[in-house]
């Protein structure tokens, strides 16, 4: 959990002595994203372009896992890191300073981290990635270890430990490692993709978990959600407004969302510089949340922060207006600063944001009230913004 605002749990008046140690879990690959921003313009072939900023930070999933856990929640992430500098970066980055839970992963001997440099211009940007698929997790042997699985920083790297009973005893037994068993959690975050089912999720749902599920364009061109088998354990699915026409062969956001709330509880369709849509198919109830209007530096990884947001504020039971207007608004304030998993805020930026915004001239009372929920939440007073930020290198000496 980051150590950003201590004070602040959004699930606190939830908590039960039985419930998961985890509050998130999510897997996926974890990048070392280096992103130039201030650029006027496209780079022109055959030329040289300077970019008047640059950061480097982890990316990847681990855009979302920062977001997360600079909200409270208890995060979990089973990730293959890189055996290079990129990878011990990334692993300390994480793990010491956001607090996330790498118990689960596990640093690949003789794999260099996959990497993509961003370059943001004209409220866009445009990537280029390499690497190389991580190799299978090693088989656990009878301690619970993964054969060759080597640790980074102060974890060891082991993906499998003695098991414990719920009173903390220990009961000799290597407990269950990810793949084969995910860790209970009270939601978990899905990257769907058609043709691909990832026994996990089944798994995760079946334990308690409600699966939120992310998706990225179909290469295949068939836009069948028949297609996207691990959306039948889904509690809701965040496509953007592109992908949920395309997915219902529907000509507008709104209708597309009640199409997929037909096949899934939540459907939320994000809509760019116009806000978000969702609708809740067991009620009916429709939500619509405008866009904060921002300056936007580089908006790498605003859509994971987005999905985080709606994530914590589901998982504390907020109205469905209150959640979408707090994944957008931590989505907002994301694009403010360099990269996409050190750009996320915590509770303090938040709070300041708030006692900033009501203090300005002309302020749209309806537009104020949105975001009155955020009175319950925040202290009464804010202390300045000083996360951890992406810098223009992986590491100063000193």
């Amino acid at each position: 959990m980051s150590t950003d605002t201590p004070g602040i749990d959004p699930l606190e008046a939830l908590r039960a002595p039985r419930d998961p140690a985890c509050d998130v879990f999510l897997t996926g690959p974890v990048f070392l994203d280096i992103i130039f921003t201030g650029l006027d313009s496209a780079p022109v072939r055959g030329t040289e372009s300077w970019a008047r900023g640059m950061g480097s930070s982890p990316g990847g999933v681990a855009n979302m896992a920062t977001a997360l856990a600079r909200l409270g929640l208890h995060t979990s992430l089973a990730a293959a890191f890189g055996d290079d500098h990129y990878g011990e970066y990334c692993w300390d980055a994480l793990e010491q300073g956001e607090g996330i839970d790498l118990s689960m992963s596990h640093t690949v001997p003789g794999w260099h981290s996959p990497v993509t440099v961003s370059m943001a211009y004209e409220g866009e940007r445009t990537m280029v990635s390499h690497g190389h698929e991580a190799p299978a997790p090693a088989p656990v042997d009878g301690t619970g270890s993964r054969a060759g699985a080597t640790g980074t920083g102060t974890s060891t790297g082991t993906t499998g430990t003695t098991g414990t009973t719920e009173n903390g005893t220990s009961t000799g037994a290597a407990a269950p490692v990810f793949p084969q068993c995910p860790p209970r959690a009270r939601a978990a975050i899905a990257s769907l993709a058609p043709g691909r089912s990832e026994p996990w999720v089944a798994t995760a749902a079946r334990d308690g978990a409600l699966v939120f599920g992310d998706v990225g364009w179909d290469e295949t061109g068939r836009w069948d959600l028949d297609a996207l088998p691990d959306l039948a354990h889904c509690e809701a699915f965040l496509p953007n407004a592109e992908e949920a026409m395309r997915y219902t062969r529907t000509d507008c956001p709104r209708a597309a969302a009640h199409a997929l709330a037909e096949r899934v509880p939540l459907a939320v369709v994000t809509l760019g510089a116009e806000g978000a849509y969702a609708v809740d198919g067991r009620t009916g109830t429709a939500a619509a949340v405008p866009a904060i209007e921002v300056e936007a530096l580089d908006p790498t990884g605003a859509g994971d922060v987005f999905v985080a947001g709606f994530v914590t504020g589901t998982l504390a039971d907020w109205p469905l207006a209150d959640r979408l207007a707090f994944a957008g608004l931590t989505a907002a304030l994301s694009v403010q600063e360099f990269g996409g998993s050190l750009s996320a805020p915590g509770w303090a930026e938040i709070a300041a944001w708030w006692q900033l915004i009501r203090t300005c001239d002309r302020q749209d009372p309806a537009a104020l009230e949105r975001y009155a929920f955020l009175d319950d939440l925040l202290p009464a007073t804010a202390r300045a913004w000083p996360l951890r930020r992406a810098v223009p290198t992986i590491g100063f000496r000193q």
